[in-house]
């Protein structure tokens, strides 16, 4: 989910530093004063400022500066934390720049899940396969520049997030992957797949409407596109949502909207903690976001899919649905995209960054990077079958 605020910090600032040294200070403050995620993310804040400052102080162009701003970021370890700006070297985006995931467990890094119809799957990569080398290199050695420097022991969520943006490639170079000790793919880079409708709509199955959302929860005409689908499905059996392609999130109108074609009453979908102002003044704030109906109300069985690239608002719908009791999820843990980005802009530079300042959770109070779907399943097709068991059991 996305809010953005720009904020052009304004600040006096020390007689002889360069623009760099001032808008990394002004980018460490803010850090400091709004990332919501501190408690759960582990990182020792100061401790960064001490390891990446001398390095500030020696840059001299813009680009060196992206670069180190990046390493900086991912002391944070999240696909919500990012700039608004990048360089061809930079890592793509994760999730949305991404068509591979692995799983980290007793030192091995194993394919989790696969992005359909994605480059990676179209080289002939599985689910199961443990990845052994990138571009020639071991993986526990190439994830090293992603691993945060700040902290004396690493997670395994540390080590997912390293090996997934690595996996996930640069913008300038190619991929290849050895897996299972023998086996070598060569993946083209990620590309863009953007589809040109951004809702699609069918029936199958012996009359069970299923709808698609392709990665448009950030565009409001998707609202009217979706009312006019699930209207065409109006006489269907049950209907699957399908929210599996939805990794750059979206706003929480778009996310009502199609919620809200689902239920006969306004109830909470989702809570927002907003930290930061309990540390500056002690004062806890919390708020429970609600969701009304809205047009003609369909009442008939329903089915959430999701995963790795549910991201974002995709995620809060997904928990949204779940705490309305609406609609049974099947498939794996999502995009794990902390919080509610907030934006702001460096003042020196004009480049912006992106972190998580509000958090969220269920309705139930459980964080929403913690839901994993009743129906857990892997494989993308057997995901979708499950789909159709469930609403025929229903009925």
């Amino acid at each position: 989910m996305l809010r953005i605020i720009i904020i052009l910090c304004v600040v006096s600032s020390s007689f002889g530093q360069t623009k760099y040294q001032k808008d990394f200070e002004d980018y460490w403050k803010i850090v400091d004063q709004y990332f919501a995620y501190f408690d759960v993310q582990k990182t020792n804040w100061d401790e960064v400022r001490r390891i990446y400052q001398p390095s500030f102080d020696t840059i001299q162009n813009d680009d060196d500066f992206i670069r180190l701003l990046e390493m900086t970021n991912n002391e944070l370890y999240n696909g919500h934390v990012g700039l608004n700006r990048n360089l061809a070297s930079s890592s793509r985006v994760i999730p949305t720049g991404s068509d591979i995931w692995v799983s980290y467990k007793d030192n091995r890094f194993m394919i989790s899940a696969i992005r359909e119809g994605f480059e990676a799957e179209k080289a002939g990569l599985s689910l199961g396969m443990e990845v052994k080398k990138y571009n020639g290199i071991a993986i526990t050695e190439a994830i090293k520049r992603f691993l945060p420097q700040s902290v004396k022991i690493h997670t395994n969520k540390m080590y997912e997030y390293a090996a997934n943006l690595l996996l996930a490639g640069t913008h300038n170079s190619k991929r290849s992957l050895n897996v299972n000790g023998s086996l070598t793919f060569n993946i083209e880079n990620v590309k863009n797949h953007k589809s040109t409708k951004l809702v699609k709509g069918k029936i199958i199955n012996a009359n069970i409407g299923y709808i698609r959302v392709n990665n448009s929860l950030g565009n409001n005409n998707t609202i009217q596109d979706f009312d006019k689908t699930l209207d065409s499905l109006k006489n269907t059996i049950g209907l699957i949502l399908d929210l599996r392609d939805t990794p750059s999130g979206g706003n929480t109108t778009v996310a009502r909207a199609i919620m809200s074609r689902f239920i006969t009453e306004e109830a909470p979908y989702q809570r927002h903690s907003f930290s930061f102002e309990e540390k500056l003044y002690g004062v806890k704030r919390n708020t429970i976001e609600l969701v009304s109906p809205r047009g003609k109300i369909y009442d008939k069985p329903l089915v959430i899919l999701c995963g790795r690239w549910t991201g974002s608002m995709g995620e809060g719908m997904t928990i949204g649905f779940d705490g309305l009791n609406r609609a049974e999820i099947v498939g794996t843990d999502m995009g794990d995209l902390l919080g509610a980005i907030y934006n702001y802009t460096l003042p020196e530079t004009n480049i912006g960054f992106q972190i998580p300042v509000e958090k969220l959770f269920h309705i139930n109070g459980m964080p929403r990077e913690d839901f994993s779907p009743k129906h857990y399943i892997l494989d993308t097709q057997d995901q979708l079958q499950k789909a159709i068991e469930i609403i025929k059991e229903s009925l």
